[in-house]
């Protein structure tokens, strides 16, 4: 057996429905976010192993059931939860094979990026994995893969050599650059409405950077404009080896109230080479309040640590996002208004200097730009739905004008669709649909018929 899930998990390979045992569980568990969708599946496939998914398929296509997937990530937005069709939930297909010699890895789509990296890491291997502990392969590198290293080794997707893919009509096949090119094309960067099962990925590894840290600043809100004037400057001169990116909230390191941090995570060959990524700094602005930290070497184990402080688990989270390259002064009355409406932490912006290459991969991820802003409320109560759960889409609506379009990693698509890839690639996307899913078995996007 190729995937293996927990003995201790009773419904192993099962298909429920309403009324079954284990059905609103699995419901439940479809989703990470606590504000799970009001929506209802017919069905539910716990698979196992390859075999459940190709059962499943053939399920849905004798029952006239659309088909979603889900494989065990964030998905703020529970694209894959809709009513009347069928999960089939592969997050149990979390088995991972080293092939160091040759610097490939297999890995099944619920394997989790961070599980990926602890694997990686005594062969002195890496993969740009998401930067949340917990989020699995399936849909991080179906949307494109925005993670660690990711400026300098590009985006995750393009790391996929090759896909193991159930297709609507329940068949098992290989995607590469030679075998079915047409889903190879399309799986990265089509995301949630990707027309078909991805049951295992082939990853090209990369060296593991020989240094990894970050350096720090905070500061207090009213400095907002002084900061976000100096990143938008150094933004375009920042090394690839620099994930650059603000962080405003109201719980900030050294600040009293709310404020905005500066994170630098830094992948280099030497500490020399790191300390030289980040010279841009010494001329970042100075505050009474706020912490400076220099760089400091740390293990990704700490960085996803981290990370998580903004993420926890069991909590409701409502996010909205935007690629764009407006002008500063154009963005600062936008910012300052979302942080003085900004819920409690951990609820936060995040900005982060992206700067694209230009990129020569032939795929269907299309859709970037200089500058990405997501916005994340996150609160614990399902009381306090009506007090933050609209606040990532008002204001990301309030600044529409600005935006060249989203990620689907942050997507919210069911209530603000927008642009997330290129028109002809998107044009590509349903033709290559109507040719693999003719009776449109798999959900597209939500927002979209």
């Amino acid at each position: 057996m190729l995937f293996q899930a927990s003995p201790a998990d009773p419904y192993c390979g099962a298909t429920l429905r309403p009324g079954d045992a284990g059905y609103d569980a699995a419901r439940r568990a479809l989703a990470w976010n606590q504000r799970l969708p009001d929506r209802f599946p017919a069905a539910i496939t716990l698979a196992n192993d390859v075999h459940d998914v190709v059962r499943a398929v053939r399920t849905a296509r004798a029952e006239g059931l659309r088909v979603t997937v889900r494989s065990g990530g964030h998905s703020w937005a529970a694209n894959h939860v809709r009513d009347g069709g069928l999960v089939i939930d592969v997050s149990r297909l979390r088995d991972l094979r080293l092939d160091v010699r040759g610097r490939l890895a297999m890995a099944g789509p619920g394997c989790a990026g961070h599980a990926l990296d602890a694997a990686l890491r005594p062969h002195g291997l890496f993969f740009p994995a998401g930067h949340c502990r917990g989020v699995c392969i399936g849909g991080y590198l179906l949307q494109g893969g925005f993670g660690w290293h990711g400026r300098t080794l590009g985006l995750a997707c393009e790391s996929v050599a090759g896909l193991d893919v159930v297709t609507a009509d329940g068949s098992l096949v290989h995607a590469s650059e030679r075998e079915n090119a047409d889903l190879y094309w399309a799986a990265r960067g089509a995301g949630p409405g990707f027309f078909g099962v991805v049951v295992r990925f082939h990853l090209r590894l990369h060296a593991r950077p020989r240094v990894i840290g970050a350096a720090y600043r905070s500061y207090p809100a009213d400095a907002l404009p002084e900061v976000f004037r100096f990143l938008y400057g150094v933004g375009p001169h920042v090394s690839p080896k620099v994930e650059l990116q603000a962080m405003m909230s109201r719980r900030v390191r050294g600040v009293r109230g709310p404020g905005v941090e500066i994170m630098a995570p830094v992948f280099a060959d030497s500490l020399g080479d790191a300390r030289a990524a980040l010279e841009f700094l010494d001329a970042a602005p100075r505050s009474r309040q706020g912490v400076r930290s220099p760089f400091v070497p740390l293990p990704l184990t700490w960085m996803y640590r981290e990370v998580m402080r903004h993420y926890p688990s069991r909590h409701r989270y409502a996010v909205d996002n935007m690629w764009m390259s407006a002008d500063v002064e154009a963005v600062l009355p936008h910012l300052h208004a979302l942080v003085e409406a900004l819920p409690p932490a951990p609820s936060h912006a995040l900005w982060l200097n992206w700067a694209p290459p230009q990129r020569t991969t032939d795929m269907a991820f299309s859709l970037e730009d200089a500058h990405y802003l997501a916005l994340y409320g996150v609160w614990e109560h399902a009381r306090d739905d009506a007090r933050y759960a609209s606040w990532a889409e008002v204001h990301m609506r309030a600044m529409a004008h600005l935006a060249t379009g989203i990620q689907l990693a942050d997507e919210n698509l069911g209530r603000r669709p927008a642009p997330f890839v290129a028109p002809h690639h998107l044009d590509r996307l349903d033709a290559i649909r109507a040719a693999r899913d003719p009776q449109q078995l798999f959900h597209t996007w939500m927002g979209r018929p």
